[in-house]
């Protein structure tokens, strides 16, 4: 980026366990096969090779490799069950909560081991923060929830300006700027769900996960949504779950069509990446057959 950092954001960063996360200069692009070679030269914020995620003895993602751009917006499509939100919960460590995950091969994040033994999986999701598919905003008022997170992490400045700040970039202020005392839980879905985006973007993140967070809107809430991320994209490194093909043509530059693939057996399904390329060549001129038959609707 080069607008001038916010002073709030970079106390935040000189805190963070991950060294020299903004001053690495951009990286090679992993190997991802054909669909890596239309890939712009710009930094990759995470480049991911060779991912595995198994739950117990069972798979469920294998061999996912490909970067993600910074300051794009990157889909992750396919049919239930394919693994995109255990995919999306690598990014930010979420899968260390469940015991029974095992995370193999390389992520890197800012060029840095994001699954390093230095690094602090809570201070990793206070820079990749994540918006779920229902809205879950906290039993609290609007006001609470923007402070919420940084007075937890001790953020400087004015408590007014940082809640005013967040809610007018999730374009959510003049809905609620008469009633920040009130509950969240008031709110319509639709606002509740961009109150957590703003939740979000309170604690001056790095990188926003989107796990289907349209999925439980109406169509004018939905539109909101994706005129928001379109907006982030300015500042920010989006990734969204979306089994809405429409929406991962309308707002993502970079999309990643996972399929589901069944062992020997017969038994156990494993999520693996068939293509993964601009938008624009996903929708209009896929490399593989299997990508075709997704997104025309022909196999769901």
């Amino acid at each position: 980026m080069t607008e001038p950092r916010d002073p709030q954001r970079e106390n935040a960063e000189r805190e963070h366990p991950i060294p020299s996360l903004h001053t690495r200069e951009p990286s090679e692009a992993a190997p991802g096969g054909e669909a890596a070679q239309h890939q712009p030269a710009r930094e990759a914020i995470f480049q991911l090779a060779g991912v595995s995620v198994s739950y117990g003895d069972k798979p469920a993602v294998r061999d996912i490799t490909f970067d993600i751009g910074n300051n794009e917006i990157t889909a992750l499509i396919g049919p239930s069950g394919c693994g995109k939100s255990t995919l999306i919960r690598c990014l930010n460590r979420m899968n260390d909560l469940i015991p029974s995950a095992t995370v193999s091969g390389r992520l890197l994040y800012h060029g840095e081991d994001l699954y390093a033994k230095e690094v602090d999986a809570v201070e990793v999701r206070k820079r990749i923060g994540m918006v779920f598919q229902k809205p879950n905003p906290f039993p609290k008022s609007i006001y609470d929830n923007i402070a919420f997170g940084p007075r937890v992490l001790g953020m400087k400045g004015s408590m007014d300006d940082i809640v005013e700040r967040a809610l007018t970039r999730a374009a959510v202020w003049d809905e609620v700027k008469d009633r920040l005392k009130t509950n969240a839980f008031g709110m319509s879905g639709g606002q509740q769900q961009r109150l957590c985006i703003a939740r979000c973007l309170a604690v001056e993140p790095d990188v926003i996960l989107m796990d289907e967070p349209c999925s439980a809107l109406d169509p004018i809430s939905t539109g909101k949504i994706e005129d928001l991320m379109l907006e982030l994209e300015k500042e920010y490194s989006i990734v969204i779950v979306t089994h809405n093909m429409q929406q991962a043509a309308r707002v993502s530059d970079k999309t990643a069509f996972f399929t589901v693939e069944l062992d020997a057996d017969q038994k156990n399904r494993t999520g693996r990446v068939v293509e993964f390329d601009d938008t624009e060549k996903i929708f209009t001129n896929p490399g593989d057959a299997r990508t075709e038959a997704y997104v025309t609707g022909k196999v769901g």
